[in-house]
């Protein structure tokens, strides 16, 4: 193995394991990747039921549209969950990346929001982008280089860089945005929001590259035994480092949608998400334990929350029980996937 290597092939073949064990595991896997579509297609003969206009086009596309902010943040906690890490604040980088890109390139007069203006307006989306990268990068730091508790770092990103998303917004709405900064929230491709699109392209890149390619794979190996992997030959700790910039990457680019769809920057925004990102990441089948799980099963856990959200508010019931639902699902799933796995009882 060269010294560039950061994934060595596992010397253990199928042949070693004994079929039958093989032959469960897999479908066993597959059950778990499939098993919410028919909750979905039970949601969806429930919401016809309760309202005729659930199945018409216009609604289907806003839920898919509503789900693609939060899908990004699955998609980041579920291959950060898979390698067996956590990162919380993810909610607060889909707030506080747009505000620190704003405030950079809006002016530092003549607009409700004061910035500082030392950046062209072109440049908001990168920054912001960069902002996301910054935070994932502090957050390795800390949790691989210094050994700090992961759940705790994370706890405390996520106060701090909400403080300072409030700070720098002064407890405001941000309404003066950069035409860059609003365009995928807007856009339409061939009459589908174009942030549809672009969900779809990463999730079908998150499968593929967890699905065929060895680091993909390898998130897998780190999250059920990591001195395993290390011994393997994986670098372990530089892939997780690259997991977590790379999850808070897609929360700065989750942050770009959600401002761009509603044409400004809350104060609060992101606030409370990763209570809906654990449930739709639970109920997806990716285990907290780390090392097990899909992409395509936290997508299906997102579609599935925000199908029960849509079916509930076409029926009359009150938002004010979504939270209550969302901790509901995390529990129910929870029960249903330790009794699945077969894990023995303490």
């Amino acid at each position: 193995m060269s010294a560039t290597t950061d994934v060595a092939e596992p010397h253990v073949t199928t042949a070693e394991a004994p079929a039958g064990t093989a032959r469960r595991g897999l479908d066993l896997g597959r059950f778990r990747d499939l098993s919410l579509i028919p909750a979905i297609f039970v949601l969806g003969v429930i919401g016809f039921i309760v309202s005729p206009a659930f199945l018409a086009a216009d609604n289907l596309i806003g839920v898919a549209q509503q789900s693609t902010e939060l899908s990004l943040l699955v998609l980041a906690t579920a291959l950060i969950l898979i390698c067996g890490r956590m990162d919380l604040s993810l909610e607060s980088t889909i707030g506080v990346a747009p505000v620190i890109a704003v405030w950079l390139v809006l002016p530092t007069s003549g607009a409700r929001f004061t910035g500082l203006g030392i950046f062209p307006e072109w440049m908001a989306v990168p920054l912001c982008l960069l902002v996301g990268v910054v935070i994932g990068a502090v957050n390795g730091f800390l949790i691989l280089k210094l050994r700090l508790n992961g759940f705790i770092v994370t706890l405390g990103m996520l106060t701090m860089l909400r403080g300072l998303q409030v700070a720098l917004s002064e407890g405001q709405s941000i309404i003066e945005l950069p035409s860059s900064f609003t365009y995928l929230g807007k856009a339409s491709w061939l009459g589908v929001p174009a942030a549809i699109w672009v969900c779809t392209v990463l999730f079908a890149i998150g499968c593929s590259a967890l699905a065929w390619l060895r680091h993909g794979r390898a998130l897998y190996a780190i999250g059920g035994n990591a001195e395993a992997a290390r011994t393997a030959g994986v670098r372990v700790d530089r892939i997780v480092w690259i997991v977590l910039i790379l999850g808070s990457l897609l929360a700065a680019f989750a942050g770009i949608l959600y401002s761009g769809h509603y044409g400004s920057i809350s104060a609060t925004q992101g606030s409370g998400w990763i209570f809906q990102v654990f449930a739709a990441t639970v109920i997806g089948g990716v285990s907290l334990n780390g090392g097990k799980g899909s992409i395509f099963g936290a997508l299906t856990g997102v579609l599935t929350l925000q199908l029960v959200v849509n079916v509930m508010t076409l029926a009359g019931v009150p938002p004010l029980w979504n939270q209550f639902l969302n901790g509901a699902i995390i529990i129910v799933a929870l029960i249903i996937s330790r009794f699945a796995s077969g894990e023995k009882q303490e």
